[in-house]
């Protein structure tokens, strides 16, 4: 392996005893250049260790080996910061994802719907895994655009797993307070805005985190919205008010004539180009009977030409504006891009450990690997061209994942093994293990 790839990870040397930390190193180059699965078995076969006698010490780092997750995903948080944002406001994406699985010794599976595959009109159910994932929303230069890069990632067990277990179970809203108040832990002095899709619009969750955490959301066109409590005259008796007059539903809202509309462009639309679209917005406070006082700023938004529905969003910080409210929710759409990426090129959901320690270590794993992937091509990029590959039917402008995690297997692949003769120029020595075992890969690859 090279040798510059133990310099650049070295971060994460702490985490793992010094035996442990020499296989951890090649599991990480092993599952950058490995194509297909991601087994440790693989791994092995693509770094030339398919014969090796102590090929269970590999796969005791996933299952037997003691370092914490937690304390990896607080290093590659830092690292992602301090090379793509080192001041400003930190914008992070928080989604949740299903990996598909099946076995009966898996025993955090569950059967839900699985999002990649239902619509609005044809749903779709799955057995697997169900992750909540917390991703650093980044301007990535070489791309043009901003990534959904991976750092923390906690599983959310089914219901059946926690009443078997005879355990209160946790909701999927639970998970994302306890994961919004640990980062916030970690990075006291950076504001954070965290953007999610409807299924965090949850009173419980907005309220336990409003004061810390910038939370910006979709939100229903029926939501109960009111004006905030008038004051408390003196001699009042019972409870203060929590509430004022009730506000007019947003749809009333959207289909009122009275109601004023602005039109504003938003840079970039979701994966489009500029988009002239109109909102409307106002501040309110969100409640409902048995449930914390929400104050928000609502946004309306709705396309003059008709070519999408119109959207709610809320936004718990009523100072900011609509604006920045749409630039910052139109990047969520990344957090998509992010899991299907590391399906197509990181073999998620191609693992097969099963045991509930490898389980809660290896796809975690793989979903940061995501993110060291690009750490290790920045590095790379400051010194060489980003290579892009395009095609007479593809004339692609910008890098994406798929080059950017090319260039570092070509830079894996031939860190030391490639040396150059001088006579003729075009001609590389490389040697035979080496040249048997990618042609090893290639032949088997699916």
């Amino acid at each position: 392996m090279p040798p510059e790839l133990t310099n650049w990870i070295v971060v994460f040397a702490p985490l793992f005893s010094k035996r442990v930390w020499q296989s951890v190193q090649l599991l990480l180059a092993g599952a950058i250049v490995a194509i297909g699965s991601r087994t440790v078995t693989a791994i092995l076969r693509v770094m030339g260790l398919s014969q090796e006698a102590q090929f269970q010490k590999y796969h005791r780092v996933l299952n037997r080996a003691k370092w914490s997750t937690l304390a990896g995903s607080r290093r590659l948080l830092l690292a992602l910061i301090d090379a793509f944002i080192p001041d400003g406001p930190l914008l992070m994406g928080l989604d949740d994802t299903i990996e598909r699985r099946r076995g009966a010794k898996i025993a955090a599976k569950g059967i839900y719907r699985d999002p990649v595959r239902s619509s609005h009109s044809h749903f779709v159910k799955a057995s697997g895994l169900r992750w909540l994932c917390l991703m650093l929303l980044a301007p990535i230069p070489w791309a043009g655009r901003c990534w959904a890069l991976p750092f923390c990632s906690v599983l959310a067990p089914s219901e059946r797993y926690y009443l078997d277990r005879h355990r209160r179970p946790n909701k999927l809203t639970d998970r994302a307070r306890q994961l919004l108040r640990l980062v916030k832990r970690w990075m006291p002095q950076r504001a954070i805005v965290v953007v999610a899709d409807s299924s965090f619009a949850a009173l419980e969750l907005l309220a336990a985190v409003r004061r810390q955490i910038c939370v910006i959301t979709r939100l229903r066109l029926d939501a109960a919205l009111y004006d905030p409590a008038p004051p408390r005259t003196v001699d009042t008796q019972g409870r203060p008010r929590r509430k004022g007059a009730r506000q007019p539903a947003l749809q009333t809202v959207l289909e009122e004539a009275a109601t004023a509309w602005r039109k504003v462009t938003v840079a970039r639309w979701y994966s489009q180009g500029a988009r002239n679209v109109e909102i409307a917005s106002g501040t309110a406070v969100w409640y409902h009977s048995g449930m914390p006082v929400v104050p928000l700023r609502w946004v309306l938004v709705r396309d003059p030409e008709g070519r999408f529905a119109p959207q709610a969003f809320l936004c718990t910080d009523e100072a900011v504006t609509p604006e920045q409210i749409l630039a910052w929710f139109v990047q969520r759409w990344q957090v998509e891009v992010t899991f299907e990426e590391a399906r197509a090129h990181l073999g998620m959901e191609t693992q097969r450990q099963w045991s509930d320690r490898a389980i809660a270590c290896t796809t975690p794993a793989l979903l940061g690997l995501y993110s060291v992937v690009t750490l290790l091509a920045r590095r790379l990029w400051l010194e060489r061209t980003m290579p892009v590959r395009t095609a007479r039917w593809y004339p692609k402008q910008q890098a994406t994942f798929s080059d950017t995690i090319a260039l570092v297997r070509r830079w894996l692949w031939s860190g030391g093994t490639f040396p150059m003769s001088e006579k003729p120029p075009d001609m590389i020595k490389i040697p035979r293990a080496l040249f048997e075992r990618l042609t090893d890969t290639l032949s088997y690859a699916a």
